[in-house]
């Protein structure tokens, strides 16, 4: 059997989307030998590699509700001049659902990527605490605060590797890339975007740029990129259109990989 080697970017609400590939996967009955994850991938690939199916993780999500979920994402920092929110609760619903709390007990090695704020330079978390490498990958700017550790500031891994197959590609036979960036459309009507939608569009247009120079560099053998188009960054109450959405990608994806194998 070949080692397959999974990676997980980033893309807030779209993120979601990871659950239908992950739940294709167990279908297939295919492990992954190794997991790396960015940002939201970074959440979601802590849950599956820690031992969490994708059906029991689409199943949390409905157990959680979209009241609940943004009781979880939206824990407004008022005194705060880094950040809207806090991201304190999505750290203690981390620490709490996760069956894990170091990488050392996770039951399919997993690396995560956060950015070093000062050093401007990438951060692969794969020893220690679990919790605090996931919630320093998510510290998107000016949403999430960012996270203090070992004398770093560290935020949202998405500005240096938002889709970090590269770092698993050479213990691998093949490499799965699963890119929840999305697609924006013109809007006619109002074709000049708000503050905080310009600011976390444009920060995922360069992370768009990113991955397209480095598949031109080193391609995954299967990249997936769902078009979740209009899908805003912290749209999680619309978790069942987003999974629903790309059942036609996750066929596809089954095929791909089916042949390959």
């Amino acid at each position: 059997m070949k080692k397959i080697g999974l990676a997980l970017g980033s893309g807030g609400a779209k993120g979601i989307s990871h659950i239908a590939f992950l739940k294709a996967l167990d279908e297939l009955g295919v492990r992954p030998a190794v997991i790396a994850g960015t940002s939201i991938g970074a959440v979601i690939g802590g849950f599956y590699a820690a031992g969490v199916s994708g059906a029991r993780l689409e199943q949390l999500l409905k157990e959680i509700g979209f009241r609940d979920l943004y009781k979880i994402v939206l824990d407004f920092s008022i005194l705060s001049q880094s950040a809207i929110f806090t991201g304190k609760g999505v750290e203690d619903f981390l620490s709490r659902e996760i069956p894990a709390r170091t990488f050392e007990e996770m039951e399919i090695p997993f690396k995560v990527v956060a950015t070093n704020f000062w050093d401007r330079g990438q951060v692969v978390f794969e020893s220690g605490s679990l919790t605090n490498a996931i919630r320093a990958s998510m510290a998107m700017p000016a949403v999430f605060e960012p996270v203090r550790l070992n004398d770093m500031v560290l935020v949202d891994g998405g500005a240096v590797n938002p889709l970090p197959y590269d770092l698993i590609q050479s213990q691998c036979d093949l490499t799965i890339a699963i890119d929840v960036s999305g697609e924006k459309t013109y809007a006619p009507g109002n074709p000049v975007p708000n503050m905080v939608e310009s600011i976390l569009s444009t920060f995922q247009i360069m992370q768009a740029s990113i991955v397209e120079a480095k598949r031109k560099l080193l391609p995954p053998d299967i990249y997936v990129k769902p078009a979740l188009t209009n899908i805003r960054v912290l749209d999680f109450y619309r978790y069942k259109a987003i999974l629903a959405g790309v059942q036609e990608e996750v066929q596809r994806f089954k095929e791909d990989l089916q042949n390959l194998l």
